[in-house]
C-alpha cells in the first residue's frame, strides 16, 4: 500500500493533520547540556500525500558523545553546518504542522533548547508522541520501543539510530497508529506546546546536597549539628551567599522555607511579620542572630552522614509515612491509605495462589461511582487488571445500568467484546483463551497500599510512573512530583517537580507531558542526592471538579520510556477528592520499592505542597 494512502485520514476530521514527522540524533540525553548531531524532517498533508523531506548532519561544537549508539564521529561531523545556519529551514517545515515523534518530548526540548541557543522561536504549537498513542492503543508487541512496534506494524527497519531511516519507520508506525486509533475510537493525545524559545526556563543549577540525616531542633544554648537544617530570613550584613556558602561547608542543610522539621532559623529581626518567621514562631523553632550563628558555625558537632544511617537499617524497617503537616486525607480514603504494605497479587504466597481472571483487562461502564470503583477493585482482587479506557488489551466489558449510554459501546459492539452483567464479577470464571494468546509479559497488578521491591541500580535504575485517566472535557489534571528526605520534607524548592519546573535540579526527577489524559514521572535513582528517601507523586484537579467526576487513574510503573509495564494499579478516590497521592517510590533500608497509593484530599495542590515545606508565596 503506498504511503500516501496508507496516512490518509482525511476522511475523519478528529484524525486529519498536517504532520510534521521528526527524528534527532545527539550527543547525549539532557538537553540543556548535549546538542543535536543529525536531524530529518518529513512532511505530509491530511491526505497522507508527501510535502517535504529534509536532514543533515550538524556541526555540535562539542564531542559528539556515545558514537558505539550513533555512529556519527566527530570527523563525520566536522564539516556539516551548525544548527544556527540550517534552523530556518527546519522552522519552515515545522511551522503550522503537528510535530510528531516517538518520545516526542525527547526531540521537542532539544528542538527548543537549539533554537534558543539560535535566538530563534520554535514554531511547534502542538506535537504527538508515538509511544503516547500506542500506549492509548496497548498493542500486543513486546515493549513500545520503536523498533518492536515496527515489527508489530509490519515496517522495515533498515538503519537504526540513523535519523532519516528513523524517521521513515516512524511514518509507516503512524499510519498503523492512526489506524488503531480509528478503530477504538481513541482520541489523539495531542500536547500543546507552549513557547520555549528563553534559555532560562532550563532548571537552575542544583543545591549542594546535605550528606547528614537532620539531628533535630536546635535547644537554646546548644551547639549546631552537622545536618541540621537552617533558614534565612530577612536584611543581613554578610551577604546571603557567603552565609549559605559558610552553612554548607561546615555541614548543615539550608533550607528556603521553614517547616516542624526546621532546627533554626537566622534573622537579624525576629518580629519582621516575614512568612518564615511566623512559621517559625508558630512552629516552635529556635530563633538566633546573624551574629550568633556565624560564631556558632565554628563549632559546629559531627553529624551522622546518611549512609552509615541506612547501613544500620534492615530491609524488614517500617513502610514510609503518610504525608505530613497539615493536609488531612478525606474520611472515604483515611482507612485504606493508612494501611501497611500489600504484596503484589501473584507473588508466591498462599493468599494468591489461585488467580482465576489471570491476565483479562476488564474495562467498567455506567454505574455510579461507588459500584464502579467496587467492580474494579473485584477485577483486581481475581487477579485480573482494571482498564480505564478502550484499547487493543481490553478482553471483557462489564456493564452496569446506564454503560450502554457510553460513546464507547459503539465500538464495544463493533469490536465483539464480550460484555458481561455486574453479577459476573461474582463468579470464578476461567481464564479465557484470547487472553492467554496475549503478547508481552504480564506486569505485577497492585491493590492499594501494594509494594513491589524495584531491582538495585544500574540493573533498572531510571523508572517511569505514568499516570492515566479518561479524557476530561471541562478540567485538567496536573502530575506532580517531591523529592522527599528522611523528614518528609523538600531540601530545597527545586525539589517540587511541576509543569512550570519540569526537573528537580539535579535532573533526577523528570516530568513528562505525554498528552491531556497522560503525564510521567521520570526517575534516576542513581543521581539522586544521599538526603532523598522518597519520591511522592500526586496528582490535582485544576478546575472545580473533584476525583469522583474523574473517575480511575491508572498508573503505571516501567524501566524506562518505553519497556514493558513492570506494574500497574488503578486508583479510585471518593467522591470529593481533588488532590490524589498516586505513588510512592522509597527507600526501604539498602533497596528502593515503588507503592500504589491512592490517598486524596479534599483541598487543592497548595496544602499538599506547603505540607512538603514548598515555600508557596
Amino acid at each position: 500500500m503506498p504511503l500516501a494512502a496508507a496516512l490518509d485520514v482525511s476522511h475523519l476530521p478528529d484524525y486529519a493533520h498536517d504532520w510534521a514527522l521528526v527524528d534527532v540524533e545527539t550527543s547525549g540525553l539532557v538537553a540543556r547540556r548535549d546538542r543535536i548531531l543529525s536531524i530529518a524532517v518529513l512532511t505530509f498533508a491530511p491526505d497522507g500525500s508527501p510535502t517535504g523531506e529534509y536532514s543533515t548532519l550538524l556541526n555540535p561544537g562539542c564531542d559528539p558523545g556515545p558514537v558505539h549508539v550513533h555512529g556519527l564521529t566527530a570527523e563525520r561531523l566536522s564539516g556539516a553546518p551548525t544548527f544556527e545556519q540550517v534552523a530556518g529551514r527546519i522552522g519552515a517545515l515545522l511551522r503550522d504542522r503537528v510535530m510528531v515523534a516517538h518520545n516526542a518530548q525527547f526531540d521537542y526540548d532539544f528542538l527548543a533548547h537549539e533554537f534558543a541557543r539560535a535566538r530563534l522561536h520554535l514554531p511547534v504549537t502542538r506535537r504527538l508522541c508515538t509511544l503516547a498513542l500506542n500506549r492509548r492503543v496497548e498493542p500486543p508487541a513486546a515493549d513500545l520501543s520503536l523498533a518492536s512496534l515496527a515489527a508489530h506494524y509490519g515496517v522495515p527497519q533498515t538503519s537504526a539510530h540513523d535519523a532519516l531511516d528513523d524517521t521513515r519507520v516512524l511514518a509507516g508506525i503512524l499510519r498503523s497508529s492512526l489506524a488503531e486509533a480509528a478503530r477504538l475510537d481513541v482520541p489523539l493525545p495531542l500536547v500543546p506546546c507552549p513557547p520555549r524559545q528563553d534559555p532560562r526556563f532550563a532548571p537552575s543549577p542544583p543545591k549542594t546536597p546535605c550528606a547528614y540525616r537532620n539531628p533535630g531542633r536546635l535547644a537554646p544554648g546548644d551547639q549546631l549539628v552537622q545536618g541540621m537544617k537552617v533558614a534565612l530570613t530577612g536584611e543581613t550584613e554578610t551577604s546571603r551567599a557567603e552565609l549559605v556558602a559558610r552553612a554548607v561547608a561546615a555541614g548543615l542543610n539550608v533550607m528556603s522555607s521553614v517547616s516542624r522539621h526546621t532546627s533554626v532559623l537566622v534573622t537579624n529581626d525576629g518580629a519582621s511579620g516575614s512568612a518564615k518567621a511566623r512559621r517559625a514562631i508558630a512552629e516552635g523553632v529556635t530563633v538566633i542572630d546573624e551574629r550568633t550563628f556565624l560564631g556558632m558555625l565554628d563549632e559546629v558537632r559531627s553529624g551522622t552522614p546518611h549512609e552509615s544511617q541506612d547501613a544500620k537499617k534492615a530491609p524488614e524497617a517500617a513502610a514510609p509515612a503518610a504525608p505530613p503537616a497539615a493536609p488531612t486525607p478525606s474520611p472515604a480514603t483515611t482507612a485504606t491509605a493508612a494501611v501497611a504494605d500489600v504484596p503484589a497479587p501473584g507473588r508466591p504466597g498462599p493468599k494468591h495462589s489461585v488467580r482465576p481472571f489471570g491476565r483479562r483487562r476488564v474495562l467498567v461502564l455506567g454505574g455510579t461511582h461507588e459500584e464502579a470503583s467496587a467492580a474494579r477493585a473485584r477485577v483486581v482482587e481475581l487477579g485480573g487488571a482494571a482498564a480505564i479506557n478502550l484499547s487493543a488489551s481490553v478482553t471483557d466489558v462489564v456493564l452496569f445500568p446506564g454503560g450502554e449510554r457510553d460513546r464507547r459501546m459503539t465500538r464495544v459492539t463493533a469490536l465483539e467484546l464480550p460484555v458481561h452483567a455486574s453479577d459476573w464479577l461474582g463468579a470464578s470464571a476461567s481464564e479465557p483463551a484470547a487472553a492467554l494468546a496475549r503478547g508481552g509479559a504480564a506486569a505485577d497488578v497492585l491493590p492499594r497500599g501494594g509494594v513491589i521491591d524495584l531491582p538495585a541500580p544500574p540493573t533498572a535504575g531510571h523508572w517511569h510512573v505514568s499516570a492515566s485517566w479518561a479524557q476530561q472535557p471541562n478540567c485538567e489534571i496536573d502530575v506532580v512530583a517531591f523529592v522527599l528526605d528522611e523528614d518528609g520534607q523538600v531540601s530545597c524548592d527545586g525539589d517540587f517537580v511541576f509543569y512550570s519546573a519540569p526537573e528537580s535540579p539535579d535532573g533526577a526527577v523528570r516530568l513528562l507531558c505525554d498528552g491531556p489524559t497522560e503525564q510521567t514521572i521520570a526517575v534516576d535513582l542513581a543521581a539522586l542526592p544521599p538526603a532523598a528517601h522518597r519520591i511522592a507523586i500526586a496528582a490535582a484537579i485544576d478546575g472545580a471538579a473533584t476525583f469522583g467526576d474523574i473517575g480511575a487513574v491508572q498508573v503505571t510503573l516501567a524501566p524506562g520510556v518505553d519497556a514493558p509495564t513492570t506494574a500497574q494499579a488503578t486508583l479510585d478516590a471518593a467522591t470529593s477528592e481533588r488532590t490524589l497521592l498516586l505513588a510512592e517510590v522509597y527507600r526501604r533500608g539498602p533497596k528502593w520499592r515503588f507503592r500504589a497509593v491512592g490517598q486524596g484530599y479534599d483541598h487543592g495542590l497548595e496544602s499538599l505542597v506547603r505540607g512538603y515545606g514548598v515555600d508557596v508565596e
